[in-house]
């Protein structure tokens, strides 16, 4: 089983096989719009601005686990993300990341990433890397800023 096996639905209700991303470094994100770390969103913005034409995408999942802090719709979610942050990178359809229901994607890279709590994700803007060959480097807690990401993409990245 390989992260290219899994697809998703993007937020306008396409959906997107994983595959597509062979051969690109990947942030995969559990994102939020009514989070202290909503922030984050300039951040990571800036990284994909910074590395994409290298070959690095960010893919955003939205999730309404933590706190109640990702109310609305997709479109309202996409609407917020474009308004106040001028996100470009791919932002999915709303999911869950921790439970029965959780997204196979996020089942997947839990288990090949661990956390303090053992798989299950702590809270919104936990973010998973993932190098070219598909396979996931690091995890980091949600605390951790892109900019402090931004070395450990470097070095995944082609000079």
């Amino acid at each position: 089983m390989s992260l290219y096996d899994f697809s998703a639905k993007l937020n306008n209700g396409e959906e997107k096989n994983l595959a597509d991303y062979k051969g690109t470094v990947l942030l995969i994100v559990n994102t939020a719009s009514k989070c202290g770390f909503t922030p984050q969103y300039k951040g990571l913005q800036e990284l994909y601005a910074k590395y994409r034409s290298r070959g690095f995408e960010i893919l955003g999942f939205p999730c309404d686990q933590f706190g109640h802090q990702e109310p609305g719709s997709d479109s309202d979610i996409r609407s917020f993300c474009d308004l106040n942050f001028g996100v470009t990178f791919p932002l999915f359809a709303k999911i869950e990341v921790n439970g029965e229901s959780a997204h196979p994607i996020y089942k997947f890279l839990k288990s090949e990433k661990r956390g303090l709590l053992g798989e299950n994700i702590k809270w919104n803007f936990t973010k998973f890397l993932v190098d070219k060959e598909g396979s996931v480097v690091k995890r980091f807690a949600p605390q951790t800023t892109p900019e402090k990401i931004a070395p450990e993409i470097e070095a995944l990245l082609p000079q």
